[in-house]
């Protein structure tokens, strides 16, 4: 379910130091706040659906979105995440090819919209933000090659401790020290690859081992040390 928001300016997006559109001028971000169409989505909401044309791109303003491919017998596999800051679809839309990929909200967010002939305009005429569109796309690969090594080289334990050090650094923790991101066992067992019952039964271990605490969706980390030795990433 989609809904209009209070119309955040995309000047003081581009002030994070990080964000895609850091590098535009001062004109390119007015004609962006005024051809951009921002929309609330409530969790459980889709996006787009891979297959889909979709005429533009999206920049996340506040929430979490999951990124997943559907494979054989219509299992989910979950490949990355978008916050704050991020854009997704843009890959698509610079390929003119439908999506490769269907995004779900995991967390209430706010949306922007922009239009795929406004990218274009952007990445023809400014340079840097060019620049930026491409290391982002490196780093994009450079995650997909990883995990396709991880896939084939880690076992599932190492895999699950892996992941866990990855949201740790990727969306840090609350003030009580629990990840910021709260994932269902499915979803962790879509990200790494394994049987949902794998996940469980893993879970259980780490937290017998004093490795993480756990409450209901909620994990703390609490031996960062030796799960970074189980993922073999010392």
């Amino acid at each position: 379910m989609k809904l209009t928001p209070k119309h955040s300016s995309c000047q003081d997006c581009s002030k994070e130091q990080a964000h895609i559109f850091q590098h535009l001028t001062e004109d390119e971000l007015f004609l962006l706040d005024q051809q951009k169409h921002c929309n609330l989505y409530k969790k459980g909401d889709t996006i787009y659906h891979e297959g889909n044309r979709i005429g533009g791109c999206y920049c996340i303003n506040k929430g979490v979105i999951k990124i997943y491919k559907t494979g054989l017998e219509g299992k989910n596999q979950i490949i990355g995440f978008a916050k704050s800051g991020d854009i997704i679809g843009y890959r698509s839309v610079l390929s003119n090819e439908a999506a490769c990929t269907t995004t779900k909200v995991i967390e209430d967010s706010a949306v922007c919209f922009i239009p795929s002939d406004l990218l274009f305009q952007f990445v023809q005429n400014n340079s840097e933000f060019a620049l930026n569109l491409l290391k982002i796309t490196c780093r994009e690969l450079e995650y997909a090659n990883a995990y396709i090594t991880d896939i084939a080289q880690k076992s599932v334990r190492e895999r699950l401790a892996e992941m866990l050090l990855k949201l740790q650094d990727e969306f840090g923790e609350s003030n009580d020290g629990y990840l910021q991101i709260s994932l269902t066992r499915q979803e962790f067992a879509n990200i790494i690859g394994t049987a949902t019952e794998t996940v469980i039964r893993l879970f259980s271990e780490f937290k017998n081992d004093n490795l993480i605490e756990l409450n209901m969706k909620k994990i703390k980390l609490l031996d960062v040390n030796k799960l970074r030795r189980i993922a073999n990433d010392m």
